[in-house]
């Protein structure tokens, strides 16, 4: 799955919060939100192989919407009981239990209520480049990252950086964030297109 990740974080010099402090507080009070992302993917020698962009959208727990514009279209659902991957050149959906993609999909990781703390190792990653960073690694082999790095701007979630088995590195930056936005609960429902393959269950 063309997917997602990394982060920024906050630095004060009336009072410092680390990593995890600002991770507990963005999940505790970060109920809904939307933002516009732009990946970008690179191999082992960094050497950048793809790039795209769209716009994302959760709703605590286990909602949420993640949509690529460009340079291909494919939407990404989580109704909170099932994934939803749409790939529409391929006029091709699959869809396999919201639980089984927890540990690897960024999107199910941040519309988690705590499934970064419940799936990850945590670790401080230190101030680097304006931002708080935390190191994360799967506590199952089983997850398709081998690390995740979260990166906070103030309070705010702004990069995600993921590595995965085969030295190939994600890295997802976050702008225009709108944090506790109303958003309908159709933009979470998803419907395999007329004609549409689906694939799974």
């Amino acid at each position: 799955m063309r997917a997602l990740i990394f982060a920024m974080l906050l630095f004060s010099l009336e009072a410092h919060a680390s990593a995890m402090e600002k991770l507990k507080d963005f999940v505790s009070k970060t109920h809904t939100l939307k933002a516009h992302f732009v990946q970008s993917v690179y191999n082992g020698r960094m050497d950048q192989t793809q790039s795209a962009e769209g716009g994302m959208a959760f709703s605590r727990p286990g909602k949420f919407r993640w949509t690529y514009d460009k340079p291909y279209a494919q939407i990404i659902v989580g109704d909170g009981e099932k994934l939803w991957v749409y790939d529409e050149d391929l006029a091709q959906v699959t869809v396999r239990k919201l639980d089984d993609a927890i540990g690897s999909s960024p999107a199910a990781l941040l519309a988690g209520d705590n499934a970064i703390g419940k799936g990850f190792d945590l670790s401080e990653g230190g101030m680097k480049e304006g931002m708080e960073w935390l190191d994360a690694s799967p506590k199952s082999r089983e997850s398709s990252f081998r690390s995740l790095r979260l990166g906070f701007s103030g309070n705010l979630l702004a990069v995600m950086v993921l590595k995965d088995y085969f030295g190939q590195v994600t890295i997802i930056h976050f702008s225009e964030m709108e944090v506790n936005p109303k958003i309908s609960p159709d933009v979470f429902r998803f419907v395999p297109p007329k004609g549409a393959d689906v694939i799974g269950e």
